[in-house]
C-alpha cells in the first residue's frame, strides 16, 4: 500500500474510534508530516479538535492527551504500524513499520493514479489556458499561462481526471481588427499580398508572428496622430464579426496562420491542446441568444431603466461594492444591442459544462509529432469531420486568466450558477495568475534599452501593444544558446545533435520550472543567470540530482549488475537492522519524501497550486543529493546495505522523474 492509503487506513479508524467512543463524527481529519524523522512519519493534531467537540456536545471536558491515549490504542493495532506516541499537549505521531514497508513497495509506482488517467470511468473536466490573442506572437507572459495550465493538467491526470484541453481562440477581437487595418491600410495588402509576404517570411527564415508583432504596435503608434484611421477600427471590427465578406476572409487568414505559429511556440515547450474553440463560432452559431434566453427567462439578469446603465441588460448581484470601475463587468448586454466579452464567456462557460444544449461542429486543424491531434471549432455542419472526439461537457472547468480578469471571471461564475444551480459556483474555477516582468540583466541580454534609472529598478514591465515585450520564441532560443555553451564546456566530445538537444531539455526545464516554483499570486521577474543555475532551486538543479541518479544505474549496468538482483535479496530481518542503523533515518526519510509524491500531487490539484508540486521536487532533488554524499552506493560492502542503498536510489530517482514529468521537464541523459 502506498503512504497515501495508509494516511487514509488510519484517518478512517480515527474517524470510527471517535465515533464509538465518543460519538462525535469527524467530517475532515487534518495530518500533518513532522519536521524530523525522529518525530514520527505521521502526525494527527485530531485530540485538540474532539475535545472541543466532546465540550460542546456534553459539557464534559476531556484532555487531549486522555483522548489521544484512547486513539493511540486504535492505529497500533494495525500491522504496518510500528508504534504510536503521544507527545506534547496531545498529538499523535505515528511510525511505521519500515522494513515492511519497503520490502511491499520497492516495485510501486511513485505515481499510481497516473495509469487511471484515461479510464472510462474517469471523470471529466476542462482545461482551458493560453487563450493569446492571433494577431502577433506569444510573449513571455503568455508563457507563464501556459505553463502554469499545461502542468496543471498533468496533475489532473495524475489524480485519475480525465482532461480537454483547450485554448481559446478570440478571431474576431479589436487585437485582430487592429492588425487587419495595419495590412490594408498601412501596408496596402490585400490578402494575395499578405500570402505572398507570408511565403517570402518563410522563405528568408523568419515568421509571421513576428511581422505581425512589429506591425500591431506600429499601429498602435499611428492610432495617436491618425485619427481618421483609428475611426476605421470599428467598421473592420464590425465586419470581421460579421463574417462572408472579404474583410473577415482576410482576417481569418492572419488569425489562423498566427494561431499556427503560437502552436508551434508551446510545441517547443511540450505544451500541447485538444480543441481550440473559436470566437467567430461562439458569435455565428449565436451560443449568446440560447443562454440570453435562458437568463431572462429565469430572471438571472434585468434591464436597466434608468442611470448610466439605462437600456442595458445587466446582472443583479452586488460583489466588489463600490467599485465604479467593475461596473461594467455586470453588463451583458449594452443599450445598442451588442453583447459584452463577458455575456459571451457566460454562454461559452455554459457550453463547457455541457449546459447550453448546443454544440459546435469541428475540424482537424492539426496533428503533434507525437501523434495527437487538436481539433478546430467551425460554424458550417459540412465542415464538421467524423468520427471525432466529444468536447466540452465537463464536471469541472479551470480557467487560466491572469488575476486582472478576476471580476469578470466572477461575474461569468455566478451567471452560470444562477442558471443551473446543481452545478454551482464550485464548477468555475478561476486560475488567476500575476504578471512576469524582466530583470534589467535579462532586459539588457535580450537587447532592451536599459538605462541607467531602470538598471536600479527591481524590474521592468513590459507592453505587447508598444513593442516592448519578450517573445516567447527570442526567450527560448537564448535560454538554448546559454545552455549550450555549458553543455559545450562539459561534454565537448558529443556529437552536436545531441548537444543541442541536451541543451534543449535544459533550456526547457529552466524556463518551465521556474514559471512554476513561485506561487500564481506571485509577480514573477525573470533572470536568465538565476534560471540556468544547477545550483539552488532551479529546474536545472532538480535535472542534474535526476541525472545524478541515472549514472548509478549506468554503472550498475556497466557491471552486468542487475537492479532486480538487488531487490530479490532484500530480507526482513537485514532491512529491520539497517534501519535500525545511525544510517537508517535518513534512508527512511529519503524513502518516505520519495513515496510522498501522489500525495503532493493530490494537494496540489486540491489548492489549484502547481508551485507546491515544484517545491516538493525541488526538497525531493535535494535531499537526494545529500544521500548521495553520505553514502558511497556503489562501494558500500555490505551487500544488504547495498541492495537498500541501491534500491532507495531508485524509487527517489524514480519520484524524481515523475514529478519532472509532470512539471513537464524532461531529465537530460547527462548534463
Amino acid at each position: 500500500m502506498t503512504l497515501l492509503q495508509l494516511q487514509n487506513i488510519l484517518r478512517d479508524q480515527v474517524r470510527q474510534t471517535a465515533l464509538d467512543t465518543f460519538s462525535i463524527e469527524l467530517d475532515q481529519i487534518a495530518s500533518e508530516t513532522p519536521p524530523k524523522t525522529e518525530l514520527g512519519d505521521l502526525a494527527f493534531p485530531v485530540a485538540f479538535e474532539l475535545a472541543k467537540l466532546i465540550k460542546l456536545q456534553s459539557g464534559e471536558k476531556k484532555n487531549p492527551r486522555e483522548i489521544s491515549e484512547i486513539l493511540k490504542q486504535a492505529l497500533e493495532t494495525f500491522d504496518f504500524v510500528d508504534k504510536v506516541e503521544v507527545a506534547g499537549a496531545g498529538y499523535l505521531n505515528v511510525f511505521f513499520e519500515r522494513a515492511k514497508f519497503l520490502a511491499e513497495n520497492v516495485e510501486a509506482s511513485p505515481l499510481p493514479a497516473l495509469s487511471l488517467s484515461e479510464s472510462a470511468d474517469s471523470t471529466k473536466v476542462c482545461v482551458e489556458h493560453t487563450s493569446v490573442n492571433p494577431n502577433k506572437a506569444a510573449h513571455i507572459g503568455h508563457v507563464r499561462n501556459s505553463v502554469l495550465g499545461d502542468t496543471f493538467q498533468r496533475i489532473l491526470r495524475a489524480t485519475g481526471k480525465m482532461v480537454e484541453v483547450q485554448n481559446y481562440i478570440d478571431n474576431t477581437g479589436v487585437q485582430v481588427a487592429d492588425v487587419v487595418i495595419g495590412f490594408i491600410y498601412l501596408e496596402k495588402m490585400n490578402l494575395a499580398d499578405i500570402e505572398a509576404l507570408d511565403s517570402k517570411l518563410a522563405a528568408q527564415g523568419q515568421t509571421f508572428d513576428y511581422f505581425c508583432w512589429d506591425l500591431y504596435a506600429k499601429v498602435g503608434v499611428e492610432y495617436q496622430t491618425n485619427e481618421g484611421l483609428k475611426e476605421k477600427r470599428a467598421e473592420v471590427l464590425h465586419l470581421v464579426e460579421e463574417g462572408n465578406n472579404d474583410t473577415a476572409v482576410l482576417a481569418d487568414y492572419v488569425a489562423t496562420r498566427n494561431v499556427e505559429c503560437i502552436l508551434a511556440t508551446m510545441e517547443r515547450l511540450s505544451i500541447r491542446y485538444d480543441l481550440l474553440p473559436r470566437e467567430s463560432e461562439i458569435l455565428h452559431l449565436h451560443f449568446w441568444n440560447k443562454a440570453f434566453a435562458q437568463m431572462k427567462s429565469l430572471g438571472v439578469l434585468h434591464l436597466e431603466t434608468e442611470g448610466k446603465n439605462a437600456g442595458c441588460w445587466v446582472m443583479p448581484f452586488e460583489t466588489h461594492s463600490g467599485n465604479d470601475e467593475h461596473e461594467a463587468d455586470k453588463i451583458l448586454v449594452r443599450s445598442n444591442g451588442t453583447v459584452t466579452y463577458t455575456g459571451k464567456d457566460i454562454a461559452y462557460q455554459m457550453w463547457k459544462l455541457g449546459i447550453l444544449g448546443m454544440d459546435f461542429f469541428y475540424k482537424l486543424f492539426h496533428t503533434y509529432k507525437n501523434g495527437q491531434q487538436v481539433w478546430i471549432t467551425s460554424a458550417i455542419e459540412s465542415e464538421d469531420e467524423q468520427p471525432r472526439p466529444q468536447f466540452g461537457g465537463g464536471e469541472t472547468v479551470y480557467n487560466v486568466i491572469d488575476s486582472r480578469q478576476s471580476y469578470p471571471q466572477d461575474v461569468v461564475k455566478k451567471g452560470v450558477a444562477a442558471i443551473v444551480p446543481e452545478k454551482g459556483e464550485s464548477a468555475s474555477i478561476h486560475l488567476s495568475y500575476e504578471m512576469v516582468a524582466l530583470s534589467p540583466a535579462a532586459a539588457e541580454e535580450l537587447g532592451f534599452a536599459v538605462s541607467d534609472e531602470d538598471r536600479k529598478r527591481p524590474f521592468i514591465e513590459m507592453s505587447g501593444r508598444k513593442g516592448l515585450g519578450v517573445k516567447a520564441d527570442d526567450l527560448i532560443d537564448r535560454l538554448e544558446t546559454n545552455a549550450l555553451a555549458e553543455v559545450e564546456a562539459r561534454h565537448a566530445e558529443l556529437p552536436l545533435d545531441q548537444k543541442k538537444f541536451i541543451a534543449h531539455q535544459l533550456a526547457v526545464g529552466a524556463l518551465r520550472y521556474f514559471l512554476l516554483k513561485f506561487t500564481r499570486n506571485t509577480i514573477i521577474v525573470f533572470d536568465f543567470k538565476e534560471a540556468l543555475s544547477t545550483e539552488g532551486e532551479t529546474g536545472a538543479f532538480c535535472q542534474y540530482s535526476a541525472v545524478r541518479a541515472n549514472s548509478i544505474f549506468r554503472k550498475l549496468e556497466e557491471r552486468n549488475e542487475s537492479l532486480e538482483d538487488f531487490k530479490s535479496s532484500i530480507e526482513q530481518p537485514a532491512l529491520v537492522e539497517i534501519f535500525s542503523s545511525d544510517a537508517g533515518n535518513e534512508i527512511w526519510s529519503l524513502l518516505t519524501l520519495a513515496f510522498r509524491l501522489e500525495e503532493t500531487v493530490q494537494q496540489a490539484a486540491a489548492q489549484n497550486e502547481p508551485a507546491i508540486l515544484a517545491k516538493y521536487t525541488f526538497n525531493l532533488a535535494k535531499a537526494f543529493n545529500l544521500f548521495y554524499h553520505h553514502h558511497k552506493i556503489l562501494a558500500e560492502e555490505d551487500a544488504a546495505k547495498r541492495a537498500v542503498l541501491v534500491i532507495t536510489a531508485d524509487i527517489a530517482r524514480r519520484s524524481l522523474t515523475a514529478a519532472l514529468s509532470t512539471m513537464g521537464v524532461e531529465v537530460p541523459e547527462r548534463m
